[in-house]
């Protein structure tokens, strides 16, 4: 160990997208010191991908928007089965989080007035995303990188993290590697802030990047921590679907909240054949609105084109297995019939270009082919509501990364008010965790050499197994056996090639130097993807009912003893646990929250009376 290159501090955070970078930024600011690991570039995160808006109850919009519908949109939009005091937190603190973005420099579309303007998303009853045109994600990112710059925490970049270390039952430190030098990297550090993402580079069609692969559930599940609804994986019903190089790439949800409607190939718009009572219950105001819709009368307030993600995913494939499908497996979106083409261009510049550049589609003339693609995972680290901390002390956990906040499905524009909420309240906390340590960790020196054996184990194999096949394969089961529909054979039956590809991966070789070589990053990269693929596939199997993203054919209904619990996954001793966690029972003032019919909530009525009862 004394050869080895170390870098101790007070906090760690690994990973630097937006939750990250927020978290680097509230712990920097309570005076300690703080490294933010990140495994590609700075800016180079996932964040900027998230393009439609950023959900906050700003009520700049429309006025009846408030606190308490946020709350309700999310609980309803996950069936329930959020942890109901962070969906709470969330909605009472996202716009607070937005103001202080906006303070920080970040330049929002502006309504007529100057406010911040806001736009309709899918399962949000009011216009509630806060948007810069379609690039949302990629100012946010601005924003907290310059600001995050003058905070004084370090940054080590294109820094892979591969395992935690622990001092007796607290976390000690990570053990890490320089992406260009192969050389190994030692991080000492009283608390560490996972920040990481999700899981998406374990299915063949995703709109992530190359850096999801679930390192952050994966670290987090063999140091101990508990991993909670990792069945609910989200499909963003529009992603590019042609041509094949830059199929899975994110078709913004902001081109129907402009006004982009779905067609099947015989020219249909067939979002009314699958949800209309959903459509009229939940979102139209009245019946009277939704016949508008169904007449194409564009005087209606919301298209059920933006209904729940899960709901429009699901529909896709049936028009494709109905044999209405676009030539390529998918349908059409179309705004160019809908809006005129200064509009597009202004509304949705990142979308105009992407499909002029890599498609050559000119969408203020055509219908872009679109179909789903593996976007975000509900599930995540099991943390604690208030403090964002695990169940392994001093490990915390925000964003994509952490589980609970979204519960069956994540509505669009959570994410990003999420990453700010969480990513502030874990940085905090991991500071006050820190500081109540009366002494550093210890990390053993037989860790930390065990650490570099397994990870140098690729470059003294003696099997013929490829990195690259083998990515294939996994993807290949993912897409197969737990992609948006599933059932108890196909999980049994992906669960039985994903042991072979686990043992398949013991005899990884990979030729040459440590230095830039990926056949070996995607060596160590795949024990993070295998992982989650079995706790996905494993508590699929374990949830035997239908239930926003996930969706069973064998079980088709959702039940309502399945709503009382969530699905928690541990390791132990080299074995995986599930077992149902009861969910903490919801005050009655939230369940009136939830129960109100559409129309009846002011923040004029229940607000005032709640707040008082629960003192904020």
């Amino acid at each position: 160990m004394d050869d080895l290159e170390t870098h101790e501090h007070d906090v760690i955070v690994i990973g630097a997208g937006g939750a990250g970078l927020r978290a680097a930024i509230e712990a920097s600011t309570q005076g300690v010191s703080v490294g933010l690991i990140c495994k590609s570039l700075l800016g180079k995160a996932h964040t900027v991908m998230a393009e439609g808006g950023v959900a906050a109850a700003l009520a700049n919009t429309d006025s009846r928007d408030n606190w308490q519908v946020h709350f309700r949109d999310t609980m309803r939009g996950g069936k329930m089965l959020n942890n109901w005091r962070m969906a709470q937190i969330h909605a009472q603190e996202a716009p607070e989080r937005v103001n202080e973005l906006e303070e920080w420099g970040a330049l929002f579309d502006r309504t007529a007035d100057g406010r911040i303007l806001q736009r309709n998303f899918g399962g949000h009853r009011y216009p509630r995303l806060a948007h810069v045109g379609d690039r949302t994600g990629l100012e946010m990112i601005r924003t907290l990188q310059n600001h995050g710059i003058h905070q004084g925490f370090e940054v080590y970049m294109e820094c892979t993290v591969t395992h935690l270390f622990k001092d007796g039952g607290r976390i000690a430190g990570a053990f890490a590697y320089w992406r260009d030098t192969g050389r190994f990297v030692l991080f000492r550090a009283k608390a560490i802030v996972l920040a990481t993402g999700g899981i998406g580079k374990a299915y063949t069609v995703t709109s992530n990047s190359w850096e999801y692969t679930g390192d952050g559930h994966a670290l987090a599940f063999r140091t101990g921590a508990d991993l909670i609804d990792m069945e609910f994986v989200q499909f963003h019903p529009t992603g590019m679907i042609w041509p094949p190089s830059v199929r899975g790439i994110l078709v913004t949800e902001g081109v129907r909240g402009e006004g982009g409607v779905l067609k099947n190939s015989e020219g249909e718009r067939f979002m009314f054949n699958y949800v209309p009572e959903m459509f009229q219950g939940e979102y139209a105001e009245s019946e009277e609105e939704a016949q508008r819709w169904l007449g194409g009368d564009k005087s209606a307030r919301r298209p059920p084109e933006l209904l729940t993600r899960d709901v429009v995913s699901r529909a896709i494939r049936s028009e494709n297995l109905a044999g209405r499908g676009s030539p390529h497996g998918g349908v059409y979106l179309d705004i160019a019939s809908q809006q005129d083409a200064e509009f597009i261009k202004r509304k949705l510049p990142s979308m105009y270009h992407q499909f002029k550049q890599l498609g050559d589609v000119d969408i203020t003339r055509q219908p872009m082919e679109i179909g789903p693609t593996c976007h975000y995972v509900m599930g995540g680290v099991r943390v604690d509501a208030e403090t964002a901390h695990s169940t392994v002390p001093g490990l915390f956990a925000c964003g994509e990364v952490a589980g609970g906040m979204h519960g069956a499905n994540r509505l669009g524009g959570n994410s990003l008010s999420d990453l700010l909420v969480f990513g502030r309240r874990a940085g905090k906390s991991a500071v006050e965790y820190a500081k109540s340590q009366s002494s550093a960790p210890e990390i053993d020196a037989d860790e930390v050499a065990q650490a570099e054996r397994e990870d140098l184990a690729p470059f003294e194999g003696r099997g013929d197994e490829n990195p690259y096949a083998l990515l294939q394969d996994l993807q290949k089961c993912m897409e197969t056996y737990a992609g948006i529909v599933r059932t108890r054979a196909d999980l049994q039956q992906g669960l039985e090639e994903l042991a072979g590809l686990q043992q398949r991966l013991a005899r990884v070789t990979v030729e040459g130097t440590r230095q830039y070589n990926p056949g070996w990053h995607y060596a160590l990269d795949l024990h993070n993807m295998l992982t989650v693929s079995v706790a996905i596939a494993t508590a699929a199997l374990n949830r035997e009912e239908s239930r926003g993203a996930h969706s069973r054919l064998d079980f088709p209904d959702s039940l309502p003893d399945m709503e009382k619990f969530n699905l928690t996954l541990t390791y132990r001793d080299g074995q995986l646990e599930c077992r149902r966690e009861p969910r903490p029972e919801m005050p009655d003032e939230l369940k009136q929250l939830i129960e109100v019919g559409p129309g009846e909530l002011t923040a004029d009525d229940v607000a005032p009376r709640f707040e008082r009862r629960r003192g904020f």
